[in-house]
């Protein structure tokens, strides 16, 4: 189950690098758009570490799409196509956003316990610093909604 949820995370890390610039794209809010930038390339490093804990297991780097991921990725894209520029684009955003941000929190969070408990240190180190990033974006993303941003999007 730890190899498999690896290679499913790397999956949807890999997939979020293709999605994030056009994220950003689509965001007119300046702050979201710089933690979107800001998010990809940690996103970049995630997978870069992804790619260390398959070494230290002795495995090749390995992804199996995840349909959780893609789900989550469909239901962002049709958020951009299916609003107009704008503060309620940029909700929708961060809403998609988060939803992905809590997926990899949760995945990030059980392939650590997995990684505890089968004495896998160095990818339970490279596994808590990812989930430390995911939970700090989740906490940017918040920030950004609370500000001004849905007050105006429900106007």
């Amino acid at each position: 189950m730890f190899e498999d949820g690896l290679k499913d995370i790397y999956w949807a890390e890999k997939a979020l690098t293709k999605a994030l610039p056009k994220m950003e794209k689509n965001a007119e809010d300046k702050g979201l758009k710089k933690a979107i930038s800001s998010h990809l390339a940690e996103t970049e490093n995630h997978v870069k570490r992804l790619e260390e804990c398959f070494a230290a297991l002795g495995k090749k780097a390995q992804a199996k799409k995840c349909d959780a991921m893609q789900g989550l990725l469909d239901e962002g894209k049709s958020i951009m196509e299916e609003t107009q520029p704008g503060s309620v684009r940029d909700a929708g955003i961060i809403a998609a956003s988060q939803k992905v941000e809590h997926y990899e929190i949760a995945t990030y969070g059980t392939l650590a316990a997995y990684a505890k408990v089968l004495k896998q240190t160095k990818c339970l180190k490279i596994l808590l610093k990812t989930l430390e990033e995911e939970k700090k974006c989740d906490e940017l993303l918040t920030s950004i909604a609370d500000t001004a941003l849905n007050k105006k999007a429900m106007k």
